[in-house]
């Protein structure tokens, strides 16, 4: 039984390792470079507000910067759908105001 149990052990060290490797070593959110052309997704559901600030790379892909997520409150969630994604939007933009102020381009919007 304890060799079975140090087998175990073992793999799951191994995929520790791994995980470890691929958060350390590709990155996870873009660098913020106020010259890049920036894109604010945002998203809602009935009871949530998201949204992604993105950057468009050298390679002509984008890459994420930022995001959030905020529920909705009671009285948030009995708004009406085109009202839900303004609150949306108005969260993101609140909440990235500093960075899209900078930017040279006015950002690209999308909404889901």
């Amino acid at each position: 039984m304890s060799e079975g149990l140090s087998e175990a052990n073992h793999n799951k060290q191994a995929m520790f390792k791994q995980l470890k490797t691929i958060f350390t070593t590709r990155p996870v959110l873009a660098t913020l470079e106020l010259d890049k052309e920036f894109r604010v997704e945002v998203d809602i559901s009935n009871f949530t507000t998201g949204g992604i600030l993105s950057v468009k790379c050298n390679n002509d892909l984008w890459r994420p910067v930022a995001f959030i997520s905020k529920a909705l409150n009671e009285i948030e969630r009995n708004y009406k759908i085109h009202d839900k994604e303004m609150l949306g939007v108005i969260r993101c933009l609140e909440a990235w105001k500093h960075f899209l102020e900078g930017c040279h381009e006015p950002p690209l919007q999308v909404f889901d």
